[in-house]
């Protein structure tokens, strides 16, 4: 492809070199430059593409897209200045694949929670009758038949775009994908407008140094989304919709429990019974009908009203939207683990403070016996997640267990220790493990009849991230090892007190 094409929706600066030249790749990693291809030069956390523009000419480079002027730079090798080099990067992006979203029905979601969960939702009601459709977010990307692992939420915008020519390719005719606060901050789904933007919730997360600086930032990239869409659907009940949708450019629908909304759950109900803890509800206003949910809490209700929402607009009938919510499982979001019938054990993602009360508040109106909460904090994150963490754990869970999770750079035992400090500032009781195989198997060991125990943090994650490493470890083959380390099915556990840790 010629560069003067890949640069045809762009606004840029024509520094040096000719426009009329073949290019054979559009690269923004520097060691996996080839001869004739464009380097974007990225200014990252870590590191600043603008470094290694000496060794990518030596690999023959033919084009440089920079943000700063630079000097030095032969007159064979093309340069072109941007504003912002990660939008160039989605603009160069989108052109080299041929603009696939344009080929697609795009709808992405933002919030603090929900994202994964609801996605699902929606692919898999889509696909129930007739819209192949593909998935970008925090578990995988799906592309047709093929399926491969995420590193992020939101993956660079190269990738999205690559991803969505795949799906073009597979036969998909709609993605349904999580867009995340930094990915859009950092333009990773730049290059194309959204036809569905949807919000769900938001809450104070993703503020530290090396993500968001304060949460007015934090609301602002959410609310970008609705400046990239055509049609906004949005949570009435949110605090800070107002603040998400200013500026918007699109048109609102919106859903909720208030009757105000377009969309609206009324009558909700808890379900529990043998396997199966979920709820029941009524949907009000554009749609009319009952459903039942096999995924517990309060915010169940809000990640499937979400999805009906969105699948209203591409035909939905009402018994396949009930038909598919009633058995619908989401990896690592609320996920009933089947380990006993004397207690319930579920695996959940939530590894923050807003994400962990929901979940807590929602398991103890099922009024379990009690309440175990299993969960660590990662390294190299806010410290305040960990106070703000251990606190609620306290406050709500009759048993905290506190081990490790993603320690990266730091101790665990420091992890732990900071976490500590949150939990005496309730006043519930707890234990420390920080080997989380041994602390898995402390609590199904003591578990009582009628019992409650999440493991909260990991979800589908398989692996533990130890200084710079990915080790596996995947839960749910933790707690099968240990069933078969105690040879037959873990019988309930005696009564006694635990004394809390000085």
């Amino acid at each position: 492809m010629q560069l003067i094409s890949l640069l045809e929706r762009m606004e840029y600066s024509h520094k040096q070199g000719s426009l009329e030249k073949d290019i054979t790749g559009v690269i923004y990693d520097s060691r996996k430059v080839i001869p004739n291809s464009i380097f974007v030069c990225i200014k990252g956390a870590n590191t600043d593409g603008h470094h290694y523009i000496k060794s990518v000419i030596e690999k023959e480079v033919t084009a440089l897209i920079v943000e700063e002027p630079v000097e030095n730079v032969p007159e064979t090798v093309t340069v072109i200045q941007v504003k912002n080099s990660r939008l160039a990067l989605a603009c160069l992006s989108a052109a080299w694949f041929g603009y696939p979203a344009e080929k697609l029905k795009t709808i992405g979601i933002t919030g603090t929670k929900g994202k994964t969960t609801t996605t699902y939702m929606i692919k898999s009601i889509l696909e129930s009758f007739g819209w192949k459709t593909g998935l970008i977010g925090t578990i995988e990307i799906i592309m047709g038949e093929e399926h491969i692992k995420a590193d992020h939420s939101t993956p660079e915008s190269y990738i999205v775009q690559e991803s969505f020519a795949k799906m073009v390719e597979n036969g998909c005719q709609c993605v349904v994908m999580e867009a995340s606060s930094q990915g859009l901050m950092q333009n990773r789904v730049s290059g194309f407008t959204f036809d569905y933007g949807i919000f769900t919730n938001l809450e104070p997360d993703h503020i530290g140094p090396n993500e968001h600086k304060d949460m007015e930032d934090y609301i602002h990239c959410k609310g970008l989304l609705f400046q990239q869409c055509r049609h906004g659907i949005v949570n009435i009940d949110d605090s800070h919709l107002e603040q998400v949708l200013k500026d918007h450019t699109c048109d609102i629908e919106t859903f909720g429990f208030s009757k105000k909304a377009d969309l609206y759950a009324n009558n909700v109900q808890l379900v529990h019974r043998p396997g199966f803890l979920g709820v029941a509800y009524e949907v009000q206003g554009l749609m009319n009908f009952p459903v039942e949910i096999d995924i517990p809490g309060k915010f169940s209700v809000y990640n499937s009203l979400t999805a009906i929402a969105i699948c209203r607009h591409f035909g939905a009938s009402e018994e396949k939207i009930r038909e598919v919510l009633d058995h619908i499982k989401v990896k690592g979001r609320v996920e009933l683990v089947n380990v006993s019938k004397h207690y319930t054990m579920l695996i959940d993602y939530a590894h923050n403070a807003m994400s962990l009360k929901s979940l807590l508040t929602a398991l103890k109106e099922y009024k379990p016996k009690r309440l175990v909460c299993l969960f660590g904090c990662g390294g190299n994150r806010a410290k305040s997640r960990r106070f703000e963490m251990g606190e609620i754990s306290s406050r709500l869970a009759d048993l905290t267990v506190i081990t490790s999770d993603n320690p990266r750079n730091e101790s665990p035992e420091a992890i732990i220790s900071d976490i500590l400090e949150g939990v005496k500032r309730a006043d519930g009781n707890y234990v420390t493990i920080p080997d989380r195989k041994e602390a898995i198997r402390y609590c199904m060991m003591h578990a009582l009849p009628g019992d409650m125990i999440v493991l909260a943090g990991k979800g589908q994650e398989d692996y533990q991230e130890i200084k710079g490493k990915k080790y596996h470890m995947d839960e749910r083959e933790l707690i099968q090892e240990i069933l078969k380390e105690s040879a037959k099915e873990l019988p309930p556990g005696r009564t006694y007190r635990i004394k809390p840790l000085q």
